[in-house]
């Protein structure tokens, strides 16, 4: 059924000129009212600016703005300035007068289009101009060079009014080949998209002057005819060609460009994620359309046909944000539409809480959507403050943007693999990008977590209370706290910190890394048991602030494509201990000259009692790491030595202590023994370091070794045995006659190295899980059966988080063979409880594209010999700091409350990080799947009692 004010040119019907001309008439007036809402949101002179542009492309006059010679293109196709522009150009140049161009005289500028947010939504007050100059294909390159310097020219004079201008040329003709030079817009991400541009000017730009795009006359319905149906517009002159220029079709969106225009978001998104939170959903919404899309263009232009102008229903941000509202309530994702909604308030910035009310166009239509969101006013004030947001509210909105980013960058690169599309975008710069998401939002164990991604422009506190107190949930453990205000003694336990660390240093470098702390903060201090005075603190903060230097340089890409290198090391020796307090009979021995540090006048203690590393590396990602008890030294030693990179470009190592007794001395020390070892090292040779700390000598030299792994017969504990870490790929035989019954006796031949393999047995409700690792580990766990996809899909999952983090530990210009392990999978058959007979190869399980729950573990060292675990949902953080042992319990009920189905299922971890307890920052596939195996079970049986 049509509506009653559609109009519907159809070729087969005939087309009727007068149906043409009151087409092009809907789409002029609509244009029109978006022209007048751009005008309203202008000062006098940008406004001047505005009207004046197709008088200034128009003609060449010495006296006025962008003159560059009388040999520069000029003259806008079917265009005669008005009263109004002309005496706006005489207020400019009293001495101008115009004169109208003779009929003969080509007219080189087809059409002045204006892009970008001016009259949408969105426009504020530093919005710019990008100006689309479409210009005639004939024009030379010296004249398109004239061209080109007179737009330079005008966006000077802009500036001077006051307006922020920017000029692209535009060749229809080279622009419908997917030809370009340059950037066509200040978003734009250059060759890798060009229909998703051309979608966004179709329903976006205003005419100013010239011809009209050839587009408009083009029903939805005839676009995959495009081609045939312009040409018998214009063979059969229902239309002239000069009345129109074209840019193009929309029948088609190449796979590759929602790839290429993804990742460009998600790298501007890094950074302002607000701002790429909309236009990532709808590349979304597009992909999942894929190959059929319908794109918003289209539907802003079968709107027009049918008669609805209700400029506010086709403002082009309404109708992206309809369009994905559409889309997350059809996949019941409401965190992610509240989200979206968020991202498009605080685009829009028109605040409407209280006295903060905005004037204009935009409120009234803000207030409707808000009114249609269900948001109170306590909501939109919160927004409104966003610029006094601090630590907890930045830290709350923070959640959800990182992991919509993350979401955004494991849905388009499945989306590049299943359509298997070569994007513009090469791999090289997807795996860039994926390392800049790594670097700006994987957690790893010790790594500093940034939380400010362009949410808030100052988290800088005025006043933070620091404290040292016993942990009630870890008995005999301490915690460092930091809370707001300037807390008394006895005020703290009141109140709900900002942060909580066990130890100083991680806190303060957390501190340091998102500007919690400024100049003008001032800081109290309750030490509790430790030796920290206020002077020793201010100097460990201006130690922080000295090694990291904030704002940081960007990070190149060349950076990026090598592993991640220490650039800057700052080892703090006895942070809040004073060593002689702790070892009181070496007070008597204070006045003596000859004291060695490391063993303190000839007594068997060391004054080394602690050591923080705080590294800065090539990727700008902040490490802390901690050392403490006797062989503190040797062992900070070892991991800063195997740290270091080859070659001429080493970090810088600074040491400080700032205890209360001996620190130079200590420092001094310290700084000796790290030089000594590092030119050792830099030699080549393989030096055995010996130092002596409480009279017994370390040797720091360990070389891997070769082994083949051959078993003869059942042993006991066979899967154990079979588990253990290797130091290289083991090869596994069996004796002919061993375990010939067992699935192993089919698994044990398909081993092979740099490859983990899956294998999976039905046996009834349940199911046996194999897995043989890149050195031939063996791996087994019985699981419930329910069918392959929920049996496989978690691992598939862990097993990419798993090649993710190893391949961010590589460099990207070399050998990639340790990062991308094959993963394959397998089916032994038949199933149940006799003799297995084959193995059938299985694809891996695909992806649902239904959001999953991501559970997501870090595992470290608190202290020699005992773990402590963090468990992250959706980015919230549960720790054994914080809820003691009861973590697992809480961390269940958070699971259930996020859960929409009733029936109880299991639960995953999807992403584990060790690096905490290794020492090449990345290790075996089945010490991962060991702890895996640990904390789901810990998890599932808290959810069966919750």
């Amino acid at each position: 059924m049509t509506h009653p004010f559609e109009i519907r040119p159809d070729l087969d019907e005939g087309i009727d000129r007068k149906v043409l001309t009151q087409l092009k008439s809907r789409f002029l007036a609509l244009n029109d009212r978006r022209l007048a809402r751009a005008r309203e949101g202008l000062s006098t002179r940008q406004q001047s600016v505005l009207a004046l542009l197709p008088l200034l492309f128009h003609v060449n006059h010495p006296l006025l703005p962008g003159y560059v010679s009388g040999s520069t293109p000029a003259g806008v196709s079917n265009f005669e300035p008005d009263a109004q522009v002309l005496a706006e150009a005489q207020r400019l140049t009293r001495s101008f007068s115009y004169k109208a161009r003779p009929g003969h005289v080509t007219q080189p500028i087809l059409g002045l289009f204006l892009m970008g947010s001016l009259g949408t939504l969105a426009q504020a007050d530093q919005s710019d101009m990008d100006v689309w100059v479409c210009h005639d294909s004939e024009l030379s390159a010296e004249a398109i060079a004239e061209l080109r310097r007179k737009c330079q020219a005008l966006e000077a004079w802009a500036e001077t009014q006051g307006s922020e201008a920017h000029f692209f040329l535009i060749d229809p003709q080279r622009f419908r080949q997917g030809e370009r030079d340059t950037q066509l817009s200040s978003d734009d991400c250059g060759t890798t998209q060009h229909y998703l541009l051309l979608d966004e000017f179709y329903r976006t730009a205003i005419w100013l002057a010239g011809r009209t795009p050839m587009w408009w006359m083009v029903p939805v319905y005839e676009e995959s005819r495009y081609e045939q149906y312009t040409h018998t517009l214009l063979s059969k002159r229902f239309i002239r060609a000069d009345e129109v220029l074209d840019l193009g079709h929309l029948a088609h969106i190449p796979a590759g460009e929602f790839v290429g225009a993804g990742l460009w978001q998600l790298f501007k998104g890094i950074e302002s994620p607000y701002k790429s939170v909309l236009k990532l959903l709808l590349i979304e919404v597009y992909a999942s359309e894929y190959p059929r899309v319908r794109c918003l263009s289209l539907r802003y232009k079968e709107a027009v046909f049918a008669h609805q102008q209700d400029p506010d229903e086709l403002d082009p941000y309404v109708v992206a944000y309809r369009r994905i509202e559409e889309h997350l309530l059809a996949r019941n994702e409401p965190e992610r539409l509240e989200l979206v909604r968020h991202s498009l308030y605080l685009k829009v910035n028109k605040k409407l809480s209280g006295r903060q009310r905005s004037s204009g166009w935009q409120r009234p239509l803000m207030e409707q959507l808000t009114a249609e969101w269900g948001w109170d006013e306590r909501q939109l004030a919160l927004l409104d403050s966003r610029q006094h947001w601090k630590v907890r509210q930045v830290s709350h909105e923070r959640r959800s943007l990182v992991n919509e980013l993350n979401y955004s960058y494991r849905f388009l690169t499945q989306f590049a693999r299943l359509q298997q599309t070569a994007s513009s975008i090469t791999t090289r710069d997807m795996n860039v990008l994926g390392r800049r998401l790594y670097a700006a939002f994987e957690r790893k164990a010790g790594k500093i977590e940034l939380i400010n991604p362009g949410i808030a422009p100052d988290l800088a506190e005025d006043t933070l209370t620091l404290v040292h107190s016993s942990n009630r949930r870890e008995p005999g453990k301490n915690q460092w706290s930091l809370y707001n205000g300037n807390l008394g003694i006895h005020e703290y336990e009141n109140f709900l910190p900002i942060k909580r660390s066990r130890e100083l240093v991680e806190l303060l470098a957390w501190v340091h890394r998102n500007g919690v702390i400024d100049a003008s903060t001032r800081l109290a201090l309750h030490p509790g048991s430790s030796d920290l005075s206020e002077l020793e603190l201010f100097n460990l903060i201006g130690a922080l602030q000295q090694s990291i230097a904030l704002p940081l340089p960007a990070i190149s890409d060349e950076q990026l494509l090598k592993a991640s290198e220490p650039r800057e090391i700052l080892l703090l020796v006895n942070v809040g201990v004073d060593p002689l307090r702790h070892h009181r009979e070496l007070n008597i021995l204070m006045t003596t000259e000859r004291t060695d540090s490391l063993s303190y006048a000839g007594v068997r203690d060391n004054l080394v009692l602690t050591l923080d590393q705080v590294t800065l590396n090539s990727w700008n990602e902040t490490q802390v790491s901690r050392y403490d008890g006797p062989h503190a030294l040797l062992d900070c030693l070892t991991d800063l030595l195997g740290s270091l990179p080859e070659g001429a470009q080493q970090p810088q190592v600074r040491v400080r202590c700032f205890c209360h007794n001996r620190a130079q001395a200590i420092a001094q020390r310290v700084e000796e023994i790290v030089a000594t070892a590092r030119q050792l090292q830099a030699t080549g040779l393989n030096y055995r370091y010996l130092i002596q700390i409480q009279q017994q000598y370390h040797i720091l030299a360990m070389l891997p070794g070769t082994m083949t792994q051959v078993v003869v017969n059942s042993l006991p504990g066979l899967f154990t045995y079979l588990g253990e870490e290797l130091p290289c790929y083991s090869p596994l035989y069996f004796d002919p006659h061993a375990l010939e019954d067992h699935d192993l006796s089919l698994i044990a031949p398909y081993g092979q190295p740099e490859c983990i393999q899956v294998f999976y047995r039905v046996n009834d409700t349940r199911a046996d899980l194999y897995v043989l690792d890149e050195h031939n580990a063996l791996w087994h766990q019985n699981l419930p059966w329910h069918d392959e996809q929920s049996l496989l899909l978690p691992l598939q999952r862990f097993f990419h988080s798993l090649i993710y983090r190893r391949g961010a530990s590589l460099p990207l210009d070399g050998p990639q063979e340790q990062a991308a392990l094959d993963v394959l999978y397998y089916q032994l058959l038949p199933g149940g409880a006799g003799r297995a007979r084959n193995i059938e190869p299985r694809p891996a399980p695909r992806a649902s594209d239904k959001a999953f729950f991501e559970v997501q573990a870090i595992i470290e060292e608190s202290s020699p010999g005992q773990l402590n675990t963090s468990l992250y949902c959706d980015s919230q953080e549960f720790s054994e700091l914080e809820q003691g042992d009861q973590l697992y319990t809480v961390v269940a009920r958070q699971i259930l409350g996020r859960r929409h189905e009733p029936a109880r299922y299991r639960c995953y971890i999807t992403d584990l990080d060790l690096s905490g307890l290794l020492d090449d920052g990345h290790g075996q596939t089945i010490l991962y799947l060991r702890h895996k195996a640990r904390l789901e079970k810990l998890l599932n049986e808290a959810l069966d009692q919750a």
